[in-house]
């Protein structure tokens, strides 16, 4: 079960427009595909009825702007990562693409290797362009809601799905939006995205349907490791007062914006400080709807519905887990987290994130009883395979590898 399928199921028309990033299963293989057969595995098989964007991020080895499960331009040319004067550290993917994987090295000649850009061939359509992505999923986006508009107005509710391509790499503002920022084209790519949202918002103003259409406005991941050279250049955190950045298991890592705007049911400059995650939006949506999920689906999902629409007081969340891309994991209850050992010999790390957010005290030595239930709560919950009540789910894969404090 996901958003979609959930939604769609209780009466939504739903539709993802933008960067997809999971699975994607193309015909054939690269250098001998068959671009009149259909792509399996995306969005029309996860519960969306409609589907327009590109398969993933731009370091990912298609781009061309698909709909359904088809690409009106096949990509059937190749290019590379190209080096960028625009941002730092970054790379291109525009014309000239070339014809055979071997025709499109990375360019040495132009720092492409100093600058950490690998890899070579990625399968491209001729009329693929990196910097009309953000300009295309939401006009795209505003074709799709206006044949939504009418059917909305008779009680037939829509849900959008747009994920865009910013301010993931390659940081590619439009020209009209260059020199607007303080902190380079990164800043500057941020008050284009700014702009293509207020397009999607000026739509609801206009077809007077802002009041009763909620609007979830979130990022996936803390920022990319570049954040340490804008601090130099342009004095700009991006990862605010946080511990490091996109892949890290501190709260750098991890602490992301969520702003909702729903003004039939929530107060307009309402806080919560209490954490959430994005896995709460299954069970909250559930809430809203009345409907209960199945045990085998949401199972790290904890309705904030209550708090949201200030109908009801919500409990503390349900410990959350987190996970860094090299493995290491943490639990987080209430004012405390847990950072777990790993197979890389990282000790055990406890903080206080009420009195030190940015994590720069380890209370380990103080507190071993918190270390010991925080501990036995995560494993139980790796060997539940949830963190909220209800039935046990099995684990499909064997113990990972830096789950040392269980594997011992």
């Amino acid at each position: 079960m996901t958003l979609a399928s959930f939604l769609r199921d209780n009466g939504y028309t739903t539709a993802m427009i933008g960067k997809w990033h999971l699975g994607m299963d193309f015909p054939g293989k690269k250098g001998n595909r068959d671009w009149k057969q259909a792509v399996k595995d995306m969005p029309l098989d996860k519960g969306f009825d409609y589907f327009w964007g590109i398969p993933a991020s731009m370091n990912y080895g298609v781009l061309a702007w698909f709909e359904g499960r088809h690409a009106k331009v096949p990509p059937t040319l190749f290019t590379s990562k190209k080096p960028s004067k625009i941002a730092i550290a970054d790379y291109r993917i525009m014309p000239p693409y070339q014809k055979t994987p071997k025709e499109a090295p990375v360019p040495e000649e132009s720092g492409g290797r100093k600058m950490g850009i690998k890899g070579k061939g990625l399968e491209v359509a001729q009329d693929f362009v990196d910097i009309e992505c953000l300009d295309r999923f939401t006009t795209q986006s505003l074709k799709w809601l206006d044949g939504r508009a009418k059917a909305s107005r008779k009680s037939k509710p829509f849900f959008l799905y747009l994920p865009y391509t910013s301010p993931h790499k390659p940081v590619i503002p439009m020209n009209k939006f260059r020199g607007q920022g303080k902190a380079g084209a990164y800043g500057e790519f941020i008050i284009e995205t700014d702009w293509h949202i207020g397009r999607i918002l000026k739509w609801l103003d206009d077809e007077k349907l802002a009041e009763d259409t909620m609007v979830i406005f979130t990022s996936d991941n803390g920022p990319e490791r570049t954040w340490e050279k804008r601090i130099e250049l342009y004095g700009h955190h991006s990862n605010g007062i946080y511990r490091e950045g996109k892949r890290s298991i501190y709260e750098g890592g991890h602490r992301v914006p969520f702003i909702i705007r729903w003004p039939a049911k929530v107060k307009a400059h309402a806080k919560c400080n209490q954490p959430v995650c994005q896995t709460d939006l299954l069970a909250t949506f559930a809430d809203m709807l009345s409907k209960k999920i199945p045990e085998n689906a949401g199972e790290d999902s904890d309705s904030f519905y209550g708090v949201l629409t200030g109908t009801k007081e919500t409990p503390p969340r349900v410990p959350m887990v987190h996970h860094s891309s090299q493995g290491r994991y943490a639990i987080r209850e209430g004012k405390w987290k847990l950072v777990m050992e790993d197979a890389r010999k990282n000790k055990r790390e406890l903080y206080d994130l009420s009195s030190d957010p940015k994590e720069t005290k380890n209370l380990i030595s103080q507190y071993p009883e918190v270390d010991r239930q925080l501990a036995v709560k995560l494993t139980t919950l790796v060997n539940n395979g949830r963190s909220t009540p209800g039935k046990p789910q099995e684990n499909d894969t064997p113990l990972w590898r830096d789950l040392v404090w269980i594997r011992k």
